[in-house]
């Protein structure tokens, strides 16, 4: 599949520093790329390169194999929508949806018609003459997705899209917006740091830390095989370990004991992940480690359990309801090798 966008060794620097460092970085046509990491990554200062908003410092940026240097933002044919969707209070729905069409010289008859599609197309029919003022914070962020789409760009840039929203309506919209992109075929590049509304939404996934890519690949891929320790953190994994593979390459020592892991491990030190779903609660007869329980959450569909092992690192495990521990009991554990894995060393830093 054809690169409808691509970074090439792209860098900003603010003051000296490398906000964006050298990325490389390709998005085919039709793909939903979802850029992931924490506060000053640099993964809005990517999507303001790519817009035109930024200039870079060095490396180049191309849209449909055109290099963008000296292109300004209203000539890159490229929609961007902000998390606080910067809708203009003083026109109506209809006339926000509009906006981007009149100044694309389009007509009256065919900015009237787009507008109507549009709104059907995002939930909205018949909203052309309501107040923006009036709309819910989920009306809104549709409003502000029309607009973005009445050009029909070539590439569609959201900027935490859906950060002001709360959760259940987060979580519905994301459904919607994967659902709408599908049928659209529209290419987008999306920018958030909430990795279950990225996961949920992408094709592809690209994690950041200090102006680098630190890993890309499918959600599952990046889900199941963390690359370094710092993606496995970011994910909302703690059980990282150091340890060190036996020759044989199929299991590690670690302070928690010796563990299994995949098989063909090469041999020597190095970063050991095991996710919660892999630390089972078993009798004492079976346990590798004896724990106690610090605390335990309960996250709707399993309960989160905070273990304190004697002279080890704390665990996290997560158990059915019904399972679950008191807290302050003492519990035996055993680890399950389909749920851990071998890490990389991630980026010099």
């Amino acid at each position: 599949m054809a690169a409808l966008l691509a970074l090439d060794d792209a860098t900003v620097r603010f003051g000296g520093r490398a906000v964006l460092d050298g990325v490389d970085l390709e998005v085919a046509e039709h793909e939903i790329v979802c850029v992931l990491g924490p506060s000053g990554s640099g993964k809005s200062t990517l999507l303001r390169a790519v817009a035109g908003l930024q200039p870079l410092d060095a490396g180049r940026v191309f849209l449909g194999g055109r290099d963008q240097a000296g292109v300004p933002a209203h000539k890159r044919g490229v929609g961007l929508m902000f998390q606080d969707h910067q809708l203009f209070p003083q026109r109506d729905v209809g006339g926000n949806v509009a906006f981007g069409l009149r100044m694309h010289g389009a007509g009256r008859s065919e900015q009237a018609s787009r507008v109507v599609e549009l709104l059907e197309l995002v939930g909205l029919p018949g909203a052309e003459r309501r107040a923006v003022a009036a709309l819910s914070g989920g009306e809104q962020q549709r409003v502000a997705l029309a607009r973005a789409l009445a050009p029909r760009p070539s590439l569609l840039m959201l900027d935490e899209p859906l950060g002001q929203l709360d959760r259940s309506l987060r979580e519905r919209l994301v459904v919607e917006l994967r659902q709408l992109f599908g049928e659209l075929g529209t290419t987008v590049l999306a920018v958030t740091h909430d990795q279950g509304e990225a996961f949920a939404l992408a094709d592809r996934v690209v994690v950041m830390r200090d102006g680098r890519i630190a890993q890309s690949g499918t959600p599952l891929d990046v889900w199941r095989h963390p690359a370094d320790a710092f993606v496995a953190r970011f994910l909302g994994f703690d059980n990282v370990v150091e340890g060190a593979v036996s020759v044989s390459g199929d299991a590690a020592d670690t302070p928690w004991g010796k563990l299994p892991v995949p098989a063909g491990s090469p041999p020597g030190p190095g970063k050991i992940l095991v996710r919660p779903a892999g630390v089972r609660l078993v009798a004492a007869a079976d346990a590798q480690l004896t724990c106690t329980v610090t605390a335990r959450t309960f996250r709707g569909t399993h309960v989160a359990l905070q273990l304190e092992p004697e002279d080890a690192p704390r665990l996290e495990a997560a158990c059915a309801l019904r399972d679950a521990p008191e807290q302050g009991a003492e519990v035996g554990v055993a680890f399950d090798a389909a749920e851990i894995v071998m890490l990389g060393e991630g980026p010099a830093t």
